[in-house]
């Protein structure tokens, strides 16, 4: 990974160790400037699902310097095969080959590839403070004065609020912003030993309840099935997770079918509703500015929410060694990501919507080729 040094920034703060966090920390360490990343986690978990890595996503990991890490631990593919939701199969989608020796389309489990960040994260040298949140963050003329949770301060030249859809560092210094909105979805997700016919990422149509599979690994596959938001009370206990996937399974065959007959209580059964986001403008606020999920929070229709974090954050240092100012740098930034993650975040929950209201398949299946041609362009 190269790129022109930052000169403007010396010192950055990455507030959220995630995807977004990590790849703005990497890519800002590997222009000059000394990161340091804190996370509100004291271990820097993540949890066990897999994550659909399309072909934009492995193009801007390659940009990162991970993108053979990622095909030797995940899994890579170049198609992807249309079944009805009863197992009829129905075609085979060959997906592009978007830059030369990438792979089209993969998958891999989530904290198998927060490893191979955290792993790049430590090569760097990149100080890693865990357990800790901002509580008060202050511009200065040249810089920010961070309070953090543990009572403890320091002053940076740039920080970074990566913090996920709950920020700490929006709800601080961006009050024209507001909470990620619900979108009347949920998703279910489950992690599972790959099904032995499974020869491709697969998805499952004309059903009420879409769903898709996706190898993560030669031996490991992720599930995932959307549905209409399940309001309750209370979580799911890990016995109803269980019994209610395997009751929306039920009209389903061919790979999701035998998911429903082979799944197990040892097998990792996660639901969590679904909410989007495109914050409005400003995405800087003096020094302080934000990226990822606290910003362009968008749902999993597009399998796009990982790589335009990724994106936003290669994107942030690219801005900043070209920019003359941290100022210019940060506005360039929002400028360059502002349409991309709208055009991202909008396809995602107008599928969506078709999908809550049994809308044309045509008019779905248009909006998804759309928004998948678009997001092959170079960001």
């Amino acid at each position: 990974m190269s790129g022109d040094r930052i000169e403007s920034i010396a010192a950055a703060l990455v507030v959220g160790g995630g995807i977004g966090g990590m790849a703005a920390a990497i890519s800002l360490a590997a222009r000059g400037v000394r990161v340091e990343l804190i996370d509100l986690d004291p271990e820097w978990r993540v949890y066990g699902a897999g994550i659909t890595i399309t072909g934009p996503t492995l193009r801007a990991y390659r940009r990162l310097g991970l993108l053979e890490q990622i095909k030797a631990e995940g899994a890579i593919t170049n198609r992807t095969r249309l079944f009805r939701y009863d197992g009829t199969h129905i075609a085979d989608l060959e997906e592009p080959v978007i830059e030369a020796g990438l792979p089209a389309t993969g998958g891999i489990m989530r904290p198998v590839l927060h490893r191979i960040m955290q792993a790049r994260v430590r090569e760097l040298a990149i100080p890693v403070r865990l357990g800790l949140t901002v509580t008060a963050l202050e511009n200065r003329a040249e810089g920010v004065d961070v309070t953090f949770s543990d009572g403890t301060s320091g002053r940076y030249d740039l920080v970074v609020g990566a913090d996920s859809v709950y920020s700490t560092v929006r709800e601080i210094a961006f009050p024209h912003m507001a909470p990620a909105v619900p979108t009347g979805q949920g998703c279910w997700r489950i992690s599972i030993r790959k099904p032995p016919t499974l020869e491709a990422g697969e998805f499952y149509l004309g059903h009420a309840n879409p769903a898709g599979i996706t190898q993560c690994a030669p031996d490991s596959v992720y599930m995932w099935m959307l549905t209409p938001h399940e309001k309750r009370d209370a979580h799911f206990t890990d016995e109803e997770l269980f019994q209610r996937l395997k009751e929306l399974l039920a009209d389903f065959g061919g790979n999701a079918g035998w998911i429903r007959d082979n799944m197990t209580r040892d097998d990792w059964i996660n639901y969590r509703p679904l909410a989007a986001a495109l914050q409005p403008r400003p995405w800087y606020n003096g020094r302080i500015v934000l990226l990822g999920d606290a910003v362009h929070a968008t749902t999993p229709h597009l399998a796009s929410g990982a790589g335009m974090a990724v994106e936003s954050g290669i994107v942030l240092a690219e801005e900043l060694g070209r920019a003359g100012t941290v100022a210019e740098g940060l506005h360039a930034y929002q400028e360059r990501r502002f349409d991309r993650c709208r055009d991202v975040i909008e396809s995602s929950v107008g599928i969506g919507r078709l999908q809550l209201e049994h809308g044309d398949p045509e008019a779905h299946k248009a909006l998804l080729e759309g928004a998948l041609s678009r997001l092959n362009e170079p960001f």
